[in-house]
């Protein structure tokens, strides 16, 4: 990515509206530092139930990047799409370039990359899929070459190359020392399903929904702490059923998993975007709180030993 900023003119980095904080990869800020960046908070139609805290919280999530243009979208809503072409449109028409406009997405991964390039082209060009997308993280392996999502036709002169987008590989944090932030980008996808177990996913996803709206359940079981009492009424409400009867506990954990994640079980953002947050969040950031896999884990094995001696004092 480093090597393809001398042809770039906008950065778009997208995280995911579920996660804003937790979807944050500091390696971006440190590799393309000094390019100018559009932040895109992809799949707001799965975490925002358009209300008035949702307003309050896109206010100051707008107030926390600011001076940055910061753009809420879902690529599954056409005006969302045409908002982010017009910001393109004027950006490329203010730019002057003869030689069009380029710009790279980046992101974690699954953030929805991809399906927003295929949607911006959809919209801008009338054409079909570029990109290949899927549920599960990694689908984009490689830097693709770039794909035009506006025609020069529609830009000022009309006679220019027009604006082209380049897909990029998803880009994980190099380590995640803190538990509940695993949890949370598991749960949005943005890990494979196969690092965590379904159904301690699932319990935290209980655990979530119980903060917010018990009845989100409602059709499958009274409000409940224990996930395998919740698994059990969904495998005999689904038939996902083994040898004998059995709840398929697993299959049943995914279900539901997929369920949240396609906006069946409730709309809610999962970090907390207070002000008090956002002052924390500025804090880490300052400070330079992107750890290397090495640093990272020197930190966890002190912390864990103080741990050890603070249990063999309290022992006596």
């Amino acid at each position: 990515m480093k090597t393809l900023l001398s042809s770039i003119n906008l950065v778009i980095e997208c995280r995911d509206y579920r996660v804003p904080l937790t979807s944050r990869n500091p390696l971006f800020e440190e590799s393309l530092a000094g390019k100018e960046r559009l932040l895109v908070y992809t799949k707001r139609d799965l975490g925002s139930e358009e209300s008035e805290p949702d307003a309050q919280r896109e206010h100051r999530l707008r107030q926390f990047h600011a001076p940055e243009k910061v753009v809420f979208s879902s690529h599954k809503s056409q005006p969302s799409v045409k908002r982010l072409l017009q910001y393109f449109k004027e950006h490329a028409n203010g730019s002057a370039s003869l030689t069009g406009t380029r710009l790279l997405v980046v992101g974690m991964p699954n953030v929805g990359k991809s399906s927003l390039l295929n949607a911006l082209r959809a919209v801008g060009l009338n054409k079909g899929k570029v990109a290949h997308t899927g549920a599960q993280p990694g689908i984009t392996r490689k830097i693709a070459s770039s794909v035009k999502i506006v025609d020069g036709s529609q830009l000022h002169g009309g006679d220019g190359e027009g604006i082209y987008l380049l897909d990029t590989p998803g880009v994980f944090i190099p380590y995640v020392p803190d538990a509940e932030a695993m949890l949370k980008l598991a749960l949005c996808g943005l890990v494979k399903d196969t690092v965590i177990a379904p159904v301690t996913l699932a319990d935290y996803l209980l655990y979530r929904i119980n903060l917010m709206m018990p009845d989100l359940y409602r059709e499958y079981h009274t409000p409940t702490n224990d996930i395998m009492v919740l698994l059990s009424a969904i495998a005999q409400k689904t038939g996902r059923l083994q040898r004998g009867g059995l709840p398929d506990t697993e299959a049943c954990a995914l279900w539901m998993i997929q369920r949240w994640r396609a906006g069946h079980l409730g709309h809610f953002v999962l970090d907390d975007v207070s002000e008090e947050a956002l002052v924390e969040e500025k804090r880490k950031i300052k400070a330079g709180s992107s750890l290397s896999m090495n640093q990272a884990k020197k930190s966890e094995k002190e912390v864990q030993r103080a741990r050890s001696k603070n249990r063999l004092k309290a022992a006596g």
